[in-house]
């Protein structure tokens, strides 16, 4: 028994001296983000790159451990390479392909991976075949027509805004998603009539958390408003997913397979919400608040000088990114970490001072979902719809992309 102890005292010695580092997956998920955030890359742009790195990386592990199957069905596979160089070399490819200016960050990134990889033909064969990943991944997306930055102008009624080139709408149509089949395929039915009952009750709600001056928005939603900007929403996904992972403890083959799929989703949600909201061009609330007497319903009173507590984003109402990628992503990570007691936190990217608690995924989901109320940018039934097509792409995915190869 003595000796038992000793060596489990030995272990915990040797395991608590070692240096401590994450896995090559989430090592290079965190390195993606600050890569991006340096490069000033953000929006549909942002969730894009981020699916061309994990995607990347997931092939390339399983072009060597053939656990799960694989987006590019004709990358080539090395069953002697290290998963871990491979790994590493499609994702410093990819992040050069669409960063170039941070190559000196990227660089930096890749010498501590592979200064990790003891030397040898696994080594080089891995950096080989990564980069060979990496080019196929980009071939695929090459002409996938969603690398574009979200620009819009507005048009006379305030707070209704349309792109600023027509060919924006067609383009997203003919998008190509992430395992997907069409930018419509989970496109919802329409938003409420304006006369409906469910209108007025969403129109009063936001107009009453969701302005400038509300007396009802409490502190506690007003601090959740602030932290949850336009910037946070991927990264805290990200966040979220690699503290699970590591609680989790789970296998490289795994975790690249989550943060594969996470990323597609995030990516997908982009191009779905885009198809739709110009489908629908559906007024914000700001647009609908000051003009409450000519929507034909008794229920909704104007307010010609209302304004929301936060900016109104620059494009329509219905449905919400942000409510899509939280249902998307909690889908994602709930399927392969549970439901459960999860403690989380959401770090801001510009001031990290700044955090956010959670005590489970769907915590975490609803309070990214209610800022946009309390925010007065969103309608409750938007979200709810939203929420569920975030879960219908999860669910496809989950289904058809990355599955355990048997």
């Amino acid at each position: 028994m003595k000796r038992s102890a000793t060596l489990v005292f030995t272990i915990v010695i040797a395991l608590s001296a070692a240096p401590a580092h994450a896995d090559v997956v989430t090592d290079w998920n965190q390195t993606a983000l600050e890569v991006l955030k340096a490069g000033n890359i953000a929006g549909n742009p942002w969730s894009r790159a981020m699916a061309m790195v994990h995607v990347a990386m997931s092939d390339a592990i399983n072009s060597v451990q053939g656990r799960y199957m694989r987006y590019v069905a004709a990358a080539p596979t090395a069953p002697n390479a290290s998963p871990e160089a491979a790994a590493a070399a499609a994702a410093r490819q990819i992040l050069l392909h669409v960063v170039p200016a941070q190559r000196t960050k990227i660089d930096e990134a890749y010498t501590e991976s592979l200064s990790r990889i003891p030397d040898g033909p696994a080594k080089s064969d891995g950096i080989t075949l990564g980069e060979q990943v990496a080019a196929l991944v980009q071939a695929d997306r090459a002409t996938d027509a969603t690398n574009v930055p979200d620009t819009y102008r507005p048009i006379t009624t305030p707070g209704v805004w349309v792109p600023t080139q027509p060919p924006l709408f067609p383009q997203y149509a003919q998008a190509k998603p992430w395992g997907l089949k069409t930018p419509s395929e989970f496109r919802p039915g329409p938003p409420p009539a304006l006369t409906s009952a469910v209108y007025a009750r969403d129109y009063n709600e936001t107009k009453d958390f969701g302005g400038s001056k509300s007396t009802t928005r409490t502190q506690a939603q007003s601090d959740a408003v602030r932290f949850w900007t336009q910037s946070n929403f991927g990264p805290a996904w990200n966040d979220a997913a690699r503290q699970l992972s590591a609680a989790k403890g789970l296998a490289q083959a795994d975790n690249a397979r989550v943060f594969a799929l996470l990323s597609m989703a995030i990516a997908d949600t982009f191009i779905l919400d885009w198809d739709a909201k110009f489908y629908y061009n559906f007024w914000r609330p700001v647009t609908a608040i000051r003009n409450g007497d000519i929507d034909g319903n008794d229920a909704t009173e104007r307010d010609a000088s209302w304004t929301p507590f936060n900016a109104t984003p620059m494009h329509p109402e219905y449905p919400s990114q942000a409510s899509i990628q939280a249902g998307a992503a909690a889908a994602i990570l709930e399927s392969v970490f549970g439901t459960g007691h999860a403690a989380l936190t959401a770090t801001d990217t510009v001031d990290p001072r700044l955090q956010r608690q959670y005590t489970s995924i769907a915590q975490m989901v609803e309070e990214q979902r209610m800022v946009r109320i309390w925010g007065g940018i969103h309608f409750r039934n938007t979200l709810e719809i939203s929420d569920q097509m975030g879960r219908r792409i999860a669910a496809y995915l989950l289904a058809n992309s990355l599955k355990p190869v048997r």
